[in-house]
C-alpha cells in the first residue's frame, strides 16, 4: 500500500487547529486568565426560534410511522431547494431547482468539487485566502498559481494577461480580508474565464453580511457567469449552522467543459459518494428562508455587525490600518510595528488574553497582517477592544 505522497506538502497542522492548540496551551499554563476568542470564525448566538421550532416538528415527524423518512434525495429535498431558489429570486437571480444541491456545508463541497476536475488543471488561488482552497488541491497534486492580494489592490486581485489558469477560486466577501468585489471587478473575472474556458469556484459563504446594494452577493448577478461558474454557500454564518451543518451549491445547467455537463457530473458524484443532509436539518434550513426566519436571522446578523463596528472604532482610535468589517464579519489589520503575524498573535495572547488569527496562516501575503472576527459575544468584543486599547503603548 502506497499512501498519498501529496500529504507531505501540507503543513503539519491546519491553521485553525494550530490557533486552538496554542490557546489551549496558554490556558493550561494560566488557568486563572480569561481568554477572549476573536480568531476562529465560529458563531456565538444560538439558532433562531423559527429554526428550532422546525427542528422539533421534524423530530416529531421522524418518531411516527406515517411521517418517518429514511434515505432522502442526494440533491436535497425539493422543499429546501425551492426555498433556496426563492431566496435567489428575491435578489433577481433566477435558478432552476435542479441546479441547486443541498450539502452539509460549503467547506465540504469546495473540496468535493475537485472530484470533477482533472489533476492536470492549473488552479489560481488568491493569496491570502481561506486555507482549504490550497490544502485540498495540494492533496490532489494539482499545480497552484497565486494571485497576489495586497493593500495596493485592496486585497482584490484581478486577472491579467500573465495569468494562465484553468480553475479560479474567488471568495467575496473574502475570508480573511473582508474585502468585497464590485460588480465590474467580478465581470472582469467572468469575462476572463469565458475567454479562456476556465472555471470559477465562487465562495459566497458570507454574502448575507453585504449591506451595500451596489455590491453583488452572487456570481450569478454577473453577465456570463452561468457558463463559467459554480457557487458555494453556507448557513453556518448566515443562520448559526456551524454545529448543525447545512449549505448549498449551485451548478448551472449551461456549465459544460469537454462535452461534459457539470450539473450532471455533480449529481452523479453526489449520488455515489453522499447520502444527503438529514431530514431534520433540511427542515431547519427551510425555516431560515421563511419570512419569520429571515427576520430573526437578520437580527442575529445585525448583532455581529454591531460587534464589527466596535472593533472598527477601536482600531481607528489606535490608528491601526484595517479593511473589512463594513460588509463582512472579518476585520483584517496591519500588525502594529510591522510585527510578524505569529509574533503579534503571541503578543495578544500572552499580554491581553486575546486570541486572533495570524495572517501568515492564510498565505505569504498575509504576513504582517492579522484577522479578528465579529462572531464573539458583545460583552467579550467590548472587553477585548478595551484590552487592545490598554496595550496602545506597546502597539
Amino acid at each position: 500500500m502506497i499512501p498519498n505522497q501529496n500529504y507531505r506538502q501540507l503543513q503539519e497542522n491546519y491553521l485553525f487547529s494550530e490557533v486552538a492548540r496554542r490557546a489551549a496551551a496558554y490556558r493550561k499554563a494560566h488557568p486563572e486568565r480569561e481568554l477572549l476568542h476573536m480568531g476562529i470564525g465560529d458563531v456565538t448566538l444560538p439558532l433562531c426560534g423559527a429554526v428550532v421550532d422546525a427542528l422539533k416538528q421534524a423530530a416529531e415527524e421522524m418518531g411516527k410511522p406515517e411521517t418517518f423518512r429514511g434515505y432522502g434525495p442526494e440533491q436535497g429535498y425539493a422543499f429546501l431547494r425551492e426555498a433556496v431558489k426563492g431566496y435567489y429570486a428575491g435578489r433577481g437571480v433566477e435558478l432552476d431547482v435542479d441546479e441547486i444541491f443541498i450539502s452539509d456545508g460549503a467547506k465540504s463541497d469546495l473540496g468535493n468539487i475537485l472530484d470533477l476536475l482533472d489533476r492536470e488543471n492549473t488552479v489560481c488561488i488568491p493569496d491570502p485566502v481561506y486555507p482549504v482552497y490550497v490544502d485540498t488541491n495540494l492533496m490532489d497534486g494539482r499545480k497552484i498559481v497565486f494571485a497576489a492580494a495586497t493593500e495596493a489592490n485592496g486585497f482584490l486581485p484581478l486577472p491579467d494577461d500573465s495569468l494562465a489558469a484553468d480553475v479560479i477560486y474567488l471568495c467575496s466577501p473574502n475570508n480573511p480580508t473582508g474585502a468585497v468585489y464590485r460588480r465590474d471587478q467580478l465581470q472582469r473575472w467572468v469575462d476572463y474565464a469565458n475567454e479562456r474556458r476556465a472555471l470559477i469556484l465562487f465562495d459566497a459563504a458570507y454574502e448575507a453580511f453585504i449591506q451595500d446594494p451596489e455590491l453583488p452577493r452572487s456570481i450569478f448577478e454577473i453577465n456570463g457567469a452561468r457558463t463559467c461558474a459554480v457557487e458555494f454557500c453556507s448557513l453556518s454564518k448566515t443562520a448559526g449552522f456551524t454545529g448543525t451543518r447545512c449549505g448549498y451549491t449551485v451548478v448551472p445547467e449551461e456549465l459544460c467543459f469537454g462535452g461534459m455537463r457539470f450539473q450532471k457530473m455533480w449529481l452523479r458524484r453526489q449520488a455515489t459518494k453522499f447520502n444527503g443532509v438529514s431530514y431534520l436539518v433540511q427542515r431547519g434550513a427551510q425555516a431560515v428562508f421563511t419570512p419569520e426566519g429571515q427576520r430573526q436571522v437578520k437580527e442575529n446578523l445585525a448583532y455581529y455587525r454591531r460587534n464589527a463596528a466596535v472593533i472598527m472604532q477601536a482600531l481607528e482610535e489606535l490608528g491601526v490600518w484595517y479593511t473589512g468589517g463594513k460588509n463582512s464579519p472579518y476585520l483584517w489589520l496591519r500588525c502594529p510595528g510591522g510585527k510578524p503575524s505569529w509574533d503579534f498573535f503571541d503578543c495578544l495572547l500572552h499580554t491581553a488574553g486575546i486570541v486572533g488569527t495570524p495572517g501568515s496562516g492564510f498565505g505569504r501575503n498575509g504576513e504582517h497582517y492579522f484577522r479578528l472576527t465579529a462572531f464573539s459575544s458583545r460583552a467579550n468584543t467590548e472587553k477585548a477592544m478595551e484590552r487592545l486599547k490598554a496595550l496602545q503603548a506597546a502597539l
